[in-house]
């Protein structure tokens, strides 16, 4: 090779790197973004599919609980009660919506059909736990957080409610169910996550590479890997608790705070950051982004959920719903 073929082969070489794409471009997929206006004052936090197409989601501000129908966009809203103030919301295998209610300190369980609400009080040492996120496991037995340094289990037959004290204090948020049932919280204080044994109720941490990186939300993707959201470093970090390796990819831009985490069917992960007021769409595969900026300032997404072809969260910031289309529409 003659200097100037290799001077043409290297300079191909490096356009071919720095042109490969940090953040992919929003049009790589047939994504489709809807917005569905609530009244003022909700203060929407965390939202959940339901099996018959609705959608629920908690009204913070007002204290509420919300059923959307997206066909429509019509809503209803549900009392929790005085002095609620609703935080995470997920559906039970009896199809109702159940709330971690932080205002009255209680777990919520609202009917699908008639709407009451009944409430299962935490313990008197648990007296503020500041309540977070619930799911279920594969028993039926229901978990949540507390961010005030708690966790607990709740049996919905019995109606039997145990808290634990979180191994390291204050900051349990986020939680998730792998495939094979098992539970992980993040703690938001403590910078970690935890496994808890479902048997004794024993919480294991398992500490993050990044130091004091914010641990927010988790959740868990096909193979049982915990993808967390780093609130203090803005990046999106996976766990395989099989080896116990840990990755961590930082999201676009300046600054990224990433506060919510969600796994879709199909294994690529949703984020929301609070510095670009986004919804970011991560592929492990290729590891690039997509950014789907809010049309309006402010908009604060918490948490992501959703169902094959559509991505649902909580703009608290401009109280609206906002769906992400990943698919075309049935």
């Amino acid at each position: 090779m003659n200097r100037r073929q290799f001077l043409a082969s290297t300079t191909a070489a490096i356009l071919a790197i720095t042109a490969r794409p940090l953040v992919a471009s929003a049009q790589d997929g047939p994504f489709r973004t809807r917005y569905f206006s609530l009244d003022q004052g909700t203060g929407p936090h965390d939202v959940t599919p339901a099996p018959d197409g609705s959608v629920w989601f908690t009204g913070q501000r007002n204290g509420t609980l919300g059923r959307l129908n997206p066909r429509d966009g019509s809503f209803r809203l549900v009392d929790l009660g005085k002095r609620a103030s609703p935080h995470g919301v997920t559906i039970g295998p009896d199809g109702a919506p159940w709330v971690t209610e932080g205002g009255q300190n209680a777990i919520a369980r609202v009917d699908p059909g008639d709407h009451k609400v009944t409430l299962f009080p935490l313990p008197d040492k648990a007296a503020y736990a500041n309540l977070n996120t619930g799911v279920f496991d594969k028993r039926g037995t229901y978990w949540f957080t507390g961010l005030s340094g708690f966790y607990g289990r709740l049996d919905p037959k019995s109606g039997e409610l145990k808290v634990f004290e979180a191994p390291r204090g204050v900051g349990p948020y986020g939680i998730t169910v792998t495939p094979n049932g098992d539970i992980w919280y993040a703690s938001l204080a403590g910078s970690h996550i935890a496994r808890i044994d479902l048997a004794t109720g024993n919480a294991s941490v398992v500490q993050p590479p990044t130091p004091h990186q914010g641990a927010r939300r988790v959740w868990s993707d096909s193979r049982g890997r915990i993808w967390v959201s780093e609130w203090n470093s803005g990046n999106v970090s996976v766990h395989d608790p099989a080896d116990g390796s840990w990755k961590a990819w930082k999201l676009p831009g300046k600054s990224p705070r990433s506060y919510a985490v969600y796994v879709d069917d199909k294994d690529k992960v949703w984020l929301t950051d609070f510095s670009a007021n986004a919804i970011v769409r991560f592929d492990p595969v290729s590891e690039n982004f997509n950014a789907f900026p809010s049309d309006r300032p402010g908009a604060n997404v918490r948490q992501l959920d959703g169902r094959p072809g559509e991505i649902w969260g909580c703009e608290s910031g401009q109280d609206r719903l906002v769906l992400i289309q990943t698919a075309a529409p049935a």
